[in-house]
């Protein structure tokens, strides 16, 4: 009997034990959700969507913080490279005038420029032609070499100013002379004949403005108006002069 009893009591324990491990069995089923089942379920439907939370209210500033302290000068770093040359600049506009300068101290004397000439006609020579020029062959003064006794004229070399003269003496003829210009009469002078008996004299000249390159000679008119004449003891002269020239830096003539 007490063998039976203690059989029993064993079985018991070990029943007591298996139902311990079935009921762990099922509450891990039960934990798990996966209580098996006679017929499988339909999918639940996807809940809704949550709705987004009202945005919060932003913080406040924060504090401003101290100023650090200044840090070591840092050593010097080495000379960079020349840059490019930039573009050229635009023009400026002319700056105004500035106030005359002092005068400066007197130069050295030049010599001013010089043309002078003198000529008359010789006795031999027979009464002059109707416009053409009057040569008077024999020179009196021609340094510059100005005036040409081959042809009666005057060759401008130097711009500038002249006086140029004409004495004539009249003798038997009435007389008309010009002085011309390039062609152009500049001034002209007459005499009537009025039978004297002995020579007269007929004088004109005028201020003429030249360049170079200008000629200027005397001439009678068409006509019986060519009363030149000269003798032992008259003269009939053309003479022609600088006054002034309009070359400011006026070279050395000789």
């Amino acid at each position: 009997m007490p063998k039976l009893a203690s059989c029993e009591k064993m079985e018991q324990t070990l029943l007591l034990f298996l139902l311990f491990l079935a009921l762990a069995k099922e509450a891990a089923q039960l934990e798990n959700n996966k209580i098996p089942s006679l017929c499988a379920g339909q999918p639940g439907l996807p809940g809704t969507p949550g709705t987004h939370g009202n945005q919060g209210l932003p913080g406040r500033d924060g504090r401003d913080g101290r100023d650090g302290a200044a840090g070591l000068q840092g050593e010097k770093g080495e000379v960079g490279h020349p840059g490019l040359t930039g573009p050229r600049g635009e023009q400026g506009s002319p700056g105004i005038n500035g106030l005359p300068g002092e005068k400066g101290p007197q130069g050295e004397c030049a010599v001013a420029p010089r043309s002078a000439f003198s000529a008359k006609r010789s006795e031999s020579r027979s009464p002059p032609l109707p416009e053409q020029p009057i040569v008077f062959d024999i020179v009196l003064i021609n340094e510059q070499g100005h005036y040409d006794g081959n042809t009666g004229k005057f060759l401008c070399q130097v711009p500038g100013l002249y006086y140029f003269a004409v004495h004539a003496t009249v003798y038997r003829m009435s007389l008309q002379f010009d002085i011309m210009k390039n062609g152009k009469s500049v001034a002209s002078f007459f005499q009537f004949y009025g039978n004297w008996p002995k020579p007269t004299s007929l004088s004109g000249g005028s201020l003429v403005r030249l360049e170079p390159g200008d000629e200027v000679w005397v001439q009678v008119a068409v006509g019986e108006y060519t009363g030149f004449y000269s003798s032992v003891k008259t003269d009939s002269t053309f003479t022609g002069f600088l006054v002034y020239s309009y070359w400011q830096n006026s070279p050395v003539f000789a």
